[in-house]
């Protein structure tokens, strides 16, 4: 009979996204992979998928019938692992799951930014906080993917049976990477680029949190100084209309380009100059590891996410929120100072290493692992108690 391992989220994109090696990791160890998401999206590397209503408020009434759904599935199932992801997907599949613990199955929990962190609301505080400690009792590894979530983990006495740090869920340094100057200067003619543009890229949803107002701003005070200068904004939302008023109030809308959804940004990242991060918060951001990955300097906000990528004068600029001037002057100081530039490229490149996926599946091989060995050691325990 093959182990079965269930891998919980909000939504299945999640798991196309960021989670596929690890899907491929179960399957080529043998494993049965079950999915439980909100979604109808076909994975590879999954044996069973279940299409469960979750939703991402932790006040929707459907969250009620996915809790439900989540329970019977894991009580149908012998699941020797279960690994949530996101915050409903964690509260939902630990509560259904505390049954199953006492028949030894595993559960982790890989926190992908907590909801509460320096700077936050408060009302994120009071919200999330008490919800994460109390569930810690029945998370037996608790896995965060930044340094701040880890020692606030840590200080905080999280009762989860472990908690280890990860560098995220990594970046695949075999797609991502830089190019030749002939090949960045073709790919650029044929997608309506010039030679002398000096292209600023942002891939996230147009939302409050993503902040793309101060990157426009921001290139409103170049529009003298660096006239060459494009901002090139891949994603969608609902703050994209007034994103698009807002650039065009300030005279910058020949300077910045809404794309909308991309599926190429492995093809798009190489041709540009610098990455640009505006948001307020972030967990470990995969776009500016990309960006990393493809040797281009970073200029980003200052939040934990950021901070832990980005060195300030190292391989690019963090910013505080709301200094535009400052972000602009950065930006500029770019587009000028050519060794500069070539120098924090060159320092991304080598700083994004260990945010690799062959790096980051070496560390959750080792989490992987020992609780594979335990379950292991635990089922003979059994057996040879059974016979004594």
């Amino acid at each position: 009979m093959l182990n079965k391992v269930l891998f919980c989220a909000t939504v299945d994109y999640h798991f196309k996204a960021f989670h596929l090696p690890i899907l491929k990791w179960f399957k080529e160890k043998g494993w049965e992979v079950h999915i439980a998401a909100n979604g109808e999206i076909e994975l590879p590397y999954v044996d069973r998928k279940y299409n469960i209503p979750i939703q991402r408020s932790p006040f929707h009434k459907m969250n009620i019938a996915a809790f439900q759904q989540l329970k019977s599935i894991i009580h149908e199932n012998d699941f020797k692992i279960i690994h949530c992801h996101t915050p409903m997907g964690g509260v939902l599949s630990r509560l259904a799951a505390k049954h199953a613990r006492k028949s030894g199955t595993k559960v982790l929990y890989t926190a992908h930014g907590f909801h509460f962190c320096k700077g936050a609301p408060m009302i994120n505080w009071l919200l999330y906080y008490p919800i994460e400690k109390a569930l810690a009792k029945y998370t037996d590894c608790l896995i965060t993917i930044n340094e701040e979530d880890y020692k606030l983990a840590i200080s905080h006495r999280f009762k989860s049976g472990e908690v280890e740090h990860v560098h995220g869920v990594g970046v695949d340094t075999e797609r991502f990477k830089p190019i030749s100057h002939t090949e960045k200067n073709e790919q650029r003619k044929k997608l309506g680029y010039k030679r002398e543009d000096f292209l600023l890229f942002y891939a996230a949803e147009f939302n409050k949190n993503k902040n793309q107002q101060l990157l426009i701003k921001a290139m409103s005070e170049l529009k003298e100084t660096l006239p060459k200068a494009k901002l090139l904004l891949a994603g969608e939302g609902v703050f994209q209309d007034s994103c698009r008023k807002l650039a065009s109030e300030l005279g910058v809308d020949h300077m910045v380009e809404f794309l909308g959804y991309r599926n190429d940004i492995v093809n798009l990242l190489p041709i540009c100059d610098v990455a640009v991060a505006s948001s307020l918060r972030e967990g470990l951001p995969v776009n500016i590891m990309e960006a990393m990955a493809c040797g281009l300097p970073v200029v980003a906000t200052e939040n934990r996410g950021h901070c832990q990528l980005v060195k300030d004068q190292e391989n690019g600029f963090i910013i505080k929120h709301g200094e535009c001037k400052i972000f602009s002057n950065r930006l500029q100081d770019l587009g000028i100072n050519k060794e500069l530039y070539e120098v924090l490229g060159k320092n991304s490149l080598r700083m994004v290493n260990k945010f690799s996926l062959g790096t980051v599946k070496k560390e959750l091989d080792h989490i992987y692992s020992r609780y594979m060995l335990r379950e292991t050691d635990e089922t003979k325990n059994k057996y040879n108690r059974a016979y004594i």
